[in-house]
């Protein structure tokens, strides 16, 4: 069965220490288009999600939202430079004594000096046991979008079933009106002759050499049996478990190059009746082809 691939996914875990959000969505593309918003700590684990990208989805315009947080962090997230913070209070605190000053504020100006207080990056706390539980929902969310590709892929499989099932139908009008349109040929043929030949002088011979000339340049035959094959072949894509949809987006090229032909070579109204409704079907199966994985 085919998929579709848009699709929607998005999984979580929760623990002690960590909060994680993952979540997944994918349209058609004609290759895999894949759009990454993460931490900045994992940021050096982009090939890797994309790896897991490729093998889950295979081609699709994907974007995957990694939300990660910490709770309950055993130490402040800042570095303090004692060392560098006494020198500075010393500093501070003779200049107050040598002018007089009262020292108020020394302890707070020491703490604003430059270096004393340096953030702690959060790249300084990433270790592999949190990119595990990350990558593992990653994971999770992908299947999950995968498995909604499946289901958006047998509704759009019964609509590709009924736009082939009405083409077959319109295909089975034009052979039933195909013996029609050769007595109206030959009708027409034969009354032209009338026009402008006495029937005394009819020439049978160049009458009969007329209509195989006309019936050799307006013969739909071959173009009718090609049609037919070709809805035959997507209907069987269509059942087939491997990706099919650029098979099927070349599949509905030719069955539009056969309607075209037989609209063109017809030249009869009403089997143009049917070859307008096919085509109107086919443009919703191409429509709806480019959406098929």
């Amino acid at each position: 069965m085919i998929k579709s691939m848009t699709g929607y996914g998005n999984a979580g875990f929760e623990n002690d220490q960590l909060i994680i959000q993952v979540e997944v969505r994918s349209l058609n593309s004609k290759f895999l288009d894949l759009s990454i918003r993460s931490p900045r700590q994992f940021s050096d684990k982009e090939l890797e999600i994309r790896n897991i990208a490729q093998s889950i989805l295979d081609r699709g315009k994907v974007s995957i939202s990694v939300d990660f947080s910490t709770k309950g962090a055993s130490e402040i997230p800042v570095s303090i430079n004692e060392s560098l913070f006494k020198l500075f209070y010393s500093k501070y605190k003779n200049l107050s004594e040598s002018v007089n000053d009262s020292n108020e504020d020394i302890f707070k100006l020491a703490l604003q000096s430059p270096n004393v207080i340096t953030q702690i990056s959060s790249e300084d706390k990433e270790n592999e046991q949190d990119w595990l539980a990350v990558k593992n929902v990653i994971t999770e969310a992908l299947k999950k979008c995968d498995a909604f590709r499946q289901d958006e892929g047998n509704s759009l499989f019964d609509k590709l079933i009924g736009n082939i099932d009405t083409i077959a139908s319109g295909l089975d009008q034009i052979k039933a009106q195909e013996g029609k349109r050769k007595d109206r040929i030959k009708d027409k043929i034969r009354n032209h002759f009338n026009e402008w030949l006495e029937e005394t002088s009819f020439d049978a011979n160049r009458f009969e050499q007329e209509l195989i000339y006309y019936f050799e340049k307006l013969d739909i035959t071959e173009e009718l049996v090609r049609l037919d094959t070709h809805l035959k072949y997507f209907s069987k894509c269509l059942k087939e478990e491997t990706m099919q949809g650029k098979k099927l987006g070349f599949i509905s090229q030719e069955i539009g190059r056969e309607i075209n032909t037989i609209g063109s070579k017809a030249n009869d109204a009403e089997m143009q009746k049917h070859v307008i409704l096919m085509k109107d079907e086919l443009e919703k199966i191409k429509e709806q082809a480019l959406n098929v994985l």
